[in-house]
C-alpha cells in the first residue's frame, strides 16, 4: 500500500501527483488521515491542481471533512495570494462543500476572509463575515485582525473605525496584534499622533507594547525626521527590558543617516555591536547607501568587503545601490563590472538600476551601447517601461537621430506600453527641438485621442518649438487654441511668447504682450522684464529700459546680472563709460559671488577662457570685444574671476577717456 511519505516524495508532475492520491483514496481504510500530511506538507504547483483534488475526491464519492476542505482552501488562498483565479476557485469549493453538506466554521471563514484581503476584495471579506451567523459563528480576534490589517494597508481609516466599533459590540476585545496592527497603519499614513495614542491605550488594557510595537513607531518618527524622538523610546525600551534588535538599530542608523549625520549613525553601529546586537545585511546596506549617495564609492566598496567578511552576501539592494552610486560618480566601467557580477550571481537589477545606466550612457552620447544594453536586458528577462523608452528616445532626439527616436516610439506602444503625459511632452519635446512643431501637435492631439489631459508643459514646449521655428503667428494660434479649450498660461508662456517676438523683431507686439499681461493681473518675472530690457538696450532705447529698470525694482524682482549685463552694454555703446563703471560696481555688489576667487578655482577650463580672454582684450585696449566677451559669457551663465571684472571696468574708463580727447582735437 502507497504510504503518504512515499506519495509525497513521488508527486513530481500534477499527473503523477493525481495518480497518487486516487491510490490513496481508493485503497486507503482512512483517506484523510492519510491525506492530511501530504495536503499540509506538498507545494501543490498550480491552484487547479488543488481544485482537481477535490473534485476527484468528489468523483469517487468520498466526502472531504472539514480538515481537508480547510487545507484545500489554504492552499488556494496561501500560496497564490494574489491570483483573482485562485479566489474563485477557492469560493467554489466553499461552495461545494455546502453542497455536499459540510458545515463551515469560524476556521472556514477566516480562511475565506483572508484571501478576498489579498485579493482587495472588501465586499466578498464583509460578505463573508456576515454570512458567519447563518452557520452559528461568530467573528473572532482573527477575522477582524485580518479586515483591521487590510483596510489599515489600504490606508481606510474611517472605515478602520466602523470595524472598531462594530468588533466593540460584539463583545470581542482587542488583542495585542489588533492594536499593532492600528500603529503601523496610523504610522504608515505619518498620523504619529494618533499611533501613540493607541499605544497608550494599550498601556491602560495592561497590554505592554512589544518590540514590534516600538521598531513601528521609531520608523514613523525617522520617517518625519524626529530621530531624537525615536532615540528616546529606544531608552524607554530598554527601562521596561524591551531590548532592541536589529531592526531597532537599522531604524535608527538609517535615520541619522537621513537626518542628523553620518557621525551619529556610526556611533549608534558601534553601540549596536557593544550591545551584542551583531549588524545584519540591511544595517551594511545601510552604510553603503549613504556612502553611495555622498559618492564615497571606495567606502562604500569597503562596506560590501566588510559584508562578505561577516558572512553575508551582498543582494540585489546592495549590487542596485552600488550601480546607481557608479552611474552618478560617472563610473560607467565599474558600474558595468557590478552588473556582470550580479548576472553571475543570478541577481537581477531592478528597472530603476537599469534606467540610471541607461541615463548615464545617453548622457554620455553612448547611445549605441545604451540601446544596445536595453535589447540584451529584454532578452534575460528584464522589464522595459516607458522610462527606459522615454530616455532613450530624449537621448536619440538631443543627438538628432529623430528617425531612431521615432522607431523607439513605435516600438514602445507595439509592446503594449502605454504611454503617458510624461512620456508624450518627451516625444512632443524632441519633436520641437527638431524643428518639427506640426508633427508634435499630431502628438498633441494622439494623447487627447486616448483621453489624457495634456499639462502646462505641454503647451508651453509646442509653443516654444512653433517660436524656435520662427513660425510665431503658429504659435499665438496654437495659444489661443488651448486657451478656448481651458489652458491656463503662465508665466513661463508669456516669457515664451515676449522671446519669439523679440527674437523675430516684433517689438510692438511684444510690448502690447506685456502690457496686457500686466492688466490682467497675471504675474511676471525677471525673465519678463529682462527681456524687454534687453530689447530696448539693443535698440538705443535706454531711458524706457530704465523705466522698466525701476518698475523691476519696485515689485523686488530684480535687477539681477542679466539687467545689469544689458544695460552696461548699451552704455559703453553709447559711451557712456562712467555710467557703465557705476552699474559694473552695482553689478558687483549684487553678485559677490562672481568674483569670488575660491569660485573661479572650481570653474572649468572653459570658464577660465573667458576671464583670460577678456584680460587679453582688455590689455591690447580691444574693448569692444571684452564687452562682448563679457555678454557672451552672462548669457551662458559663466562667472568670471575678479581679475577680469576689475580690468573690464578700468577698460571701459580708459576708452570713455581716449574718446574725450579724440573729440577735444577734432
Amino acid at each position: 500500500m502507497t504510504t503518504t511519505t512515499d506519495a509525497a516524495a513521488a508527486a513530481s508532475s500534477e499527473a503523477q501527483l493525481l495518480k497518487t492520491v486516487t491510490t490513496i483514496l481508493t485503497s486507503h481504510r482512512d483517506p484523510h488521515t492519510a491525506l492530511k500530511p501530504l495536503i499540509q506538507n506538498l507545494t501543490l504547483p498550480t491552484p487547479d491542481l488543488a481544485f482537481q483534488l477535490f473534485n476527484k475526491m468528489k468523483r469517487l464519492r468520498i466526502k472531504p471533512n472539514l480538515l481537508t476542505c480547510h487545507s484545500l482552501l489554504s492552499s488556494l488562498v496561501r500560496r497564490h495570494p494574489h491570483s483573482s483565479h485562485s479566489i474563485h476557485l477557492s469560493k467554489q469549493v466553499f461552495n461545494d462543500s455546502l453542497k455536499l453538506g459540510i458545515t463551515p466554521n469560524t476556521t472556514t471563514f477566516n480562511i475565506l476572509i483572508h484571501g478576498s484581503c489579498l485579493d482587495n476584495n472588501f465586499n466578498d471579506a464583509l460578505s463573508f463575515m456576515n454570512q458567519m451567523t447563518d452557520f452559528a459563528c461568530s467573528p473572532d480576534n482573527i477575522t477582524y485582525n485580518t479586515i483591521l490589517d487590510a483596510l489599515c494597508r489600504k490606508g481606510q481609516l474611517s472605515k478602520v473605525r466602523e470595524v472598531l466599533l462594530e468588533m466593540k459590540g460584539s463583545g470581542v476585545s482587542p488583542n495585542r496584534n489588533t492594536y499593532n496592527i492600528l500603529v503601523h497603519g496610523y504610522c504608515k499614513l505619518r498620523w504619529l499622533k494618533e499611533a501613540a495614542e493607541v499605544v497608550e491605550l494599550m498601556r491602560a488594557n495592561d497590554m505592554v507594547p512589544d518590540i514590534w510595537t516600538y521598531n513601528t513607531i521609531m520608523r514613523g518618527l525617522c520617517d518625519e525626521g524626529k530621530v531624537k524622538e525615536a532615540i528616546s523610546l529606544r531608552d524607554e525600551m530598554e527601562s521596561l527590558r524591551v531590548m532592541p534588535d536589529e531592526v531597532t538599530y537599522n531604524t535608527l542608523v538609517d535615520g541619522c543617516f537621513q537626518w542628523r549625520g553620518s557621525v551619529e549613525a556610526f556611533k549608534l553601529v558601534e553601540e549596536m555591536k557593544g550591545k551584542g546586537v551583531k549588524p545584519n545585511a540591511v544595517t551594511h546596506n545601510i552604510m553603503v547607501k549613504w556612502y553611495c549617495k555622498e559618492g564615497k564609492m571606495d567606502e562604500a566598496g569597503c562596506v560590501v568587503a566588510k559584508m562578505v567578511e561577516s558572512g553575508f552576501s551582498p543582494d540585489c539592494f546592495t549590487y542596485n545601490t552600488m550601480i546607481n552610486g557608479y552611474c552618478k560618480a560617472g563610473n560607467l566601467g565599474e558600474a558595468f563590472k557590478m552588473m556582470d557580477e550580479m548576472g553571475r550571481k543570478g541577481l537581477k537589477m531592478d528597472t530603476f538600476t537599469l534606467n540610471t545606466i541607461v541615463h548615464k550612457l545617453c548622457t554620455e552620447k553612448l547611445l549605441k551601447e545604451a540601446y544596445e544594453l536595453t535589447v540584451k536586458a529584454a532578452k534575460r528577462g528584464y522589464i522595459l517601461d516607458e522610462v527606459t523608452y522615454g530616455t532613450l528616445i530624449m537621448g536619440y532626439f538631443k543627438n538628432e537621430q529623430t528617425n531612431k527616436a521615432l522607431k523607439l516610439w513605435d516600438e514602445m506602444k507595439e509592446k503594449g506600453i502605454i504611454p503617458s503625459v510624461v512620456t508624450y511632452n518627451t516625444i512632443i519635446r524632441g519633436l520641437c527641438h527638431s524643428l518639427k512643431t506640426d508633427q508634435a501637435v499630431d502628438k498633441l492631439n494622439e494623447l487627447l485621442d486616448k483621453g489624457l489631459a495634456p499639462n502646462e508643459a505641454t503647451c508651453n514646449i509646442i509653443i516654444h518649438g512653433y517660436c524656435w521655428e520662427g513660425a510665431v503667428e503658429k504659435a499665438f494660434l496654437f495659444y489661443n487654441r488651448m486657451v478656448e479649450n481651458s489652458f491656463k498660461p503662465d508665466v513661463i508662456t508669456c516669457n515664451i511668447l515676449l522671446r519669439g517676438l523679440c527674437k523675430h523683431g516684433m517689438f510692438e507686439k511684444a510690448f502690447n504682450l506685456f502690457n496686457t499681461w500686466i492688466t490682467k493681473g497675471k504675474p511676471v518675472d525677471a525673465v519678463t522684464y529682462n527681456t524687454l530690457i534687453s530689447v530696448l538696450c539693443k535698440e538705443g532705447k535706454l531711458d524706457e529700459a530704465f523705466d522698466l529698470m525701476t518698475e523691476m525694482e519696485k515689485k523686488k524682482l530684480g535687477p539681477d546680472r542679466y539687467t545689469y549685463t544689458a544695460i552696461i552694454g548699451a552704455l559703453t555703446h553709447a559711451g557712456r563709460t562712467e555710467e557703465a563703471k557705476k552699474f559694473m560696481s552695482k553689478l558687483l555688489e549684487t553678485s559677490p559671488n562672481m568674483i569670488s576667487e575660491d569660485t573661479s578655482q572650481m570653474l572649468g577650463s572653459g570658464d577660465m577662457d573667458y576671464s583670460e580672454q577678456i584680460s587679453n582684450f582688455c590689455t591690447q585696449g580691444k574693448y569692444k570685444e571684452a564687452m562682448k566677451l563679457f555678454q557672451e559669457s552672462e548669457q551662458k551663465g559663466v562667472s568670471l574671476n575678479k581679475s577680469a571684472y576689475f580690468k573690464l571696468m578700468d577698460g571701459l574708463l580708459k576708452r570713455r577717456k581716449s574718446i574725450s580727447k579724440a573729440s577735444l582735437s577734432d
